[in-house]
């Protein structure tokens, strides 16, 4: 899968760290930033430095990150870009970059046809740089995390009324581990001159599979991945991919546009550490892959059922087996084991290969030891489109009120309702909240709503 220009020794590979550990080691007079001056605090003080001199800059084009960002794109095949906050920062430099930054024609607010299960910080991408959203809507019955549309659904799309559009956005995979056909996708977009953007946060390790299933791979035109989510740098660690050569040229200063001018410097080394070991992860992920599935069968026979199809991701149907992911979640915090999402139908688990193989006995003995019951009927309440009053960036930026859920019939949502995991919302901004909506969030757990303010 990668060159061999990629192997060799692991210092060679991480630039960044190269440089840090020099500079620690010399035990300098740090008359710079951060206050701390590396004192042992917390421990990696001696490791936390700024852009001082010869260390360069994360948005600039020279000097060791971008050293060890070339290092990342010969891994991923694409040119690839770090960010020190996460896919959050990521997104919204693709959607610049895919909006704002090429030589296409370009609207006074431009359009972005969009999977209903966006993550949050899309919607603050919206508002930000102030463009209009047309939904892709998930199949009816299907939880508000999903939205796995087919390529003949984004082609009528881009053919039908509401056309034309700037880019088209999805989300896979997504919280559950669905996973779009990016490939069918990515070519009714390319048919139609239409780029396709993924936020992968999840999948960042799909490139490593063999064959890979990592978007860019696929024929997205740009992609962003949280390295953090499944691979072994620290939490804000994410990329940035981007296809084309002229917007790559402009992706620092997309990066730029939204990120602090003062990245931390231990995400950064995380991800240049991480290099050497990401060129050996597919032999790691062909030898781990086979016990998780071999796991999963059992759990079926023990009466589990899992949906999503995205190969690292255990999502348990919960109501299958008679119960809810909140009171699985309980079951496993009792024998401490700590899932990374559940709600009243699903929990999810996100296992890696840096797990040891003794977590998913201990996972497999708790699940197994948990009484299955009749299957649970009841479902969320159905999803009615909520019609929509204003822009995101108009409902956002305006006056609000906090209302409890039963106040809010008829009133227009200011800002996303949604916590973080899973940061997907049930109502967007500018939408008007309706009868169905109420009755979702209240399943979901949500009691209030930052609304428009009317006076």
């Amino acid at each position: 899968m990668h060159s061999n220009e990629t192997r060799g020794e692991a210092r060679s590979l991480s630039p960044i760290c190269d440089f840090v550990r020099a500079y620690a080691a010399k035990d300098p007079v740090r008359l710079h930033m951060p206050g701390h001056k590396g004192a042992p605090i917390l421990g990696c003080e001696a490791l936390d430095i700024t852009e001082i001199d010869g260390a360069g800059e994360l948005y600039a084009a020279e000097g060791p990150v971008a050293e060890s960002e070339a290092v990342a794109a010969r891994l991923f095949g694409c040119p690839t870009f770090y960010s020190a906050e996460g896919s959050s920062l990521a997104l919204r430099a693709m959607l610049y970059l895919a909006l704002f930054a090429g030589d296409r024609p370009r609207r006074a607010r431009p359009r972005v046809l969009a999977g209903r299960n966006a993550h949050r910080a899309f919607l603050t991408a919206a508002a930000l740089l102030d463009f209009d959203v047309a939904w892709l809507l998930p199949a009816p019955g299907d939880s508000y995390h999903a939205c796995t549309v087919a390529p003949a659904d984004v082609a009528a799309a881009l053919d039908g009324p509401d056309a034309p559009f700037d880019a088209v956005y999805l989300t896979s995979p997504d919280y559950l581990g669905h996973m779009a056909d990016v490939a069918g996708i990515a070519a009714a977009c390319r048919a139609r001159g239409v780029p396709l953007l993924v936020d992968n946060a999840h999948g960042a390790y799909l490139r490593f599979l063999s064959p890979s299933r990592h978007p860019m791979d696929l024929g997205a035109d740009l992609c962003c991945d949280s390295a953090h989510k499944t691979l072994p740098a620290l939490t804000g660690a994410a990329y940035l991919h981007v296809r084309d050569a002229a917007l790559a040229g402009r992706a620092k200063d997309a990066l730029a546009l939204f990120g602090s001018t003062s990245p931390s410097w231990l995400i950064l080394q995380s991800l240049d550490a991480q290099n050497p070991i990401l060129d050996a992860l597919p032999a790691r992920l062909a030898a781990f892959l086979p016990a998780l599935e071999a796991m999963k069968t059992r759990l079926r026979a023990a009466g589990y059922a899992f949906v999503g199809d995205e190969p690292m991701k255990l999502t348990l149907d919960a109501r299958a087996a008679g119960t809810t992911g909140d009171a699985l979640a309980a079951v496993l915090a009792r024998e401490d084991i700590a899932c990374e999402f559940h709600d009243p139908d699903f929990l999810t688990l996100m296992p890696t290969s840096w797990n040891d193989p003794a977590d998913l006995d201990r996972l497999e003995a708790a699940l197994t030891a948990f009484p299955r019951r009749p299957a649970i009927p009841e479902a969320a309440p159905p999803f009615v489109l909520p019609a929509r009053r204003c822009s995101v960036r108009e409902a956002m930026f305006a006056p609000r009120v906090a209302l409890p859920l039963g106040a809010c019939a008829g009133r227009v949502l200011a800002t996303p309702a949604a916590s973080c995991p899973p940061a997907v919302p049930i109502v967007m901004p500018g939408e008007i909240i309706n009868p169905a909506a109420i009755a979702r969030m209240r399943y979901y757990g949500i009691e209030a709503c930052a609304v428009v303010r009317e006076d």
